[in-house]
């Protein structure tokens, strides 16, 4: 995919995050999303097709290319699986030059029995995912015509583990917890770096995997809001922020949750980095109808895609389901994405009135997950209720 496409998608990301509310974790993935607004748009007219443009951030006339490209590089990474999916009524006819743009092996159909036709949606979403999202995060209903799906796994191990710890935060909103921990230590101080945004400073820590997918765990300043600290997240990502690495640090506090210090040692050794974080599962279920123009989705009951069929054609549903793992070994995550298309309506003669809904919260932190080269944002998302460290281990001993 090109530079271009990549920074379109991780633009989508940027976005997306400054919809997020604070109140719960959540985990969620623009390169799910991407790809069926890049069809949608191959197959849209009018208003439709400029707003779906607008939020691809590419023309909808090389839309469907590159999200074939896409699908098909991310397919290509070592430890990342991607699927599309599409499934019409029995009996809708689909344009021929728009079935043809889609990844072959893609098409089924569903008839009346919408019992057994769930089933082989539900199926399909827990064969691409690994079992980690369980069913298709929409219903099929009487009057859905097509529904167009992707599905993203991603699994990566980490190349040195990290070491189970009780971890008791003493300020904050887990203070008061016994939390999972997790302890590693490194010579790798470049794995750490503190940025300056507009916003205020974030610290990050990349976890490499041992298959070309890196983990960046972002911590901003107290007060920083959730699309600020992911914001951060996607330029560090993209090397875009500049960043100070932890090798030119100096002594003190020099960032959110980072100190450095020097401490007696019996003998030379290397700087050495020493990281606590803890271990999570994040699930998240998102309605994309919630924000139609964050991405350029028609919600109007007039059709809105001739390209697709001779038949009327609008949105009916939009929805993500998401799950991210973070453990001592590795990570794991799965998402899939589904939008259904319904009967439409003669198209209006008036535009589209367009709302903006932007909501702004705190997290404790943030992870962002990319391929290492190029750098393409497959899931991000905020950690609220890390995992509880099992009861029956703890023990009086301190933690590193």
């Amino acid at each position: 995919m090109s530079g271009a496409g990549i920074r379109a998608v991780n633009r989508l990301t940027a976005r997306w995050a400054w919809t997020v509310s604070a109140d719960d974790g959540t985990v969620f993935s623009a390169a799910g999303v991407w790809p069926l607004l890049a069809f949608l748009a191959d197959g849209a007219a009018g208003q439709a097709r400029a707003e779906l443009s607008e939020a691809l951030g590419v023309p909808a006339d090389v839309a469907a290319a590159a999200a074939r490209q896409l699908l098909a590089e991310m397919a290509s990474v070592t430890g990342l699986d991607a699927a599309l999916g599409l499934w019409t009524q029995q009996s809708l006819r689909l344009r021929d030059d728009w079935r043809a743009g889609l990844p072959a092996g893609t098409y089924g159909t569903f008839g009346d029995d919408l019992i057994t036709a769930q089933e082989r949606l539900d199926a399909w979403a827990a064969e691409r995912t690994g079992g980690l999202v369980e069913r298709m995060p929409l219903k099929l209903t009487r009057d859905a015509q097509v529904v167009l799906a992707s599905a993203l796994s991603l699994r990566t191990t980490w190349r040195q583990p990290f070491t189970e710890i009780p971890l008791r935060p003493e300020h904050g909103p887990w203070r008061g917890r016994t939390l999972l921990g997790l302890f590693r230590r490194s010579v790798r101080p470049d794995r750490v770096g503190v940025a300056a945004t507009p916003d205020g400073h974030v610290t990050a820590l990349t976890v490499p995997g041992d298959n070309g997918i890196d983990i960046h765990l972002v911590l901003g300043e107290e007060g920083m809001t959730p699309g600020q600290v992911i914001t951060a997240g996607v330029g560090l990502a993209e090397r875009t922020l500049p960043v100070t690495e932890g090798g030119r640090l100096p002594l003190g506090h020099v960032g959110p949750g980072l100190h450095v210090e020097q401490r007696p040692s019996a003998s030379p050794e290397p700087l050495a980095l020493h990281v606590r974080t803890v271990a999570y599962e994040v699930r998240a279920d998102h309605d994309l109808l919630a924000d139609p123009p964050l991405f350029g989705l028609p919600t109007t009951p007039h059709a809105h895609f001739p390209g697709i069929s001779d038949t009327p054609l609008t949105i009916g549903a939009a929805r993500q389901s998401a799950v991210a793992q973070f453990s001592a070994k590795g990570f794991r995550a799965g998402t899939v994405t589904a939008v259904a298309a319904i009967p439409g309506s003669a198209p209006p003669q008036l535009p589209h009135t367009t709302t903006v809904l932007t909501l702004t919260y705190d997290r404790p932190f943030a992870f962002l997950t990319t391929t290492r080269s190029p750098r393409l944002l497959l899931t991000s998302g905020w950690v609220t209720a890390p995992t509880p460290y099992p009861a029956m281990h703890l023990t009086p001993a301190s933690t590193p």
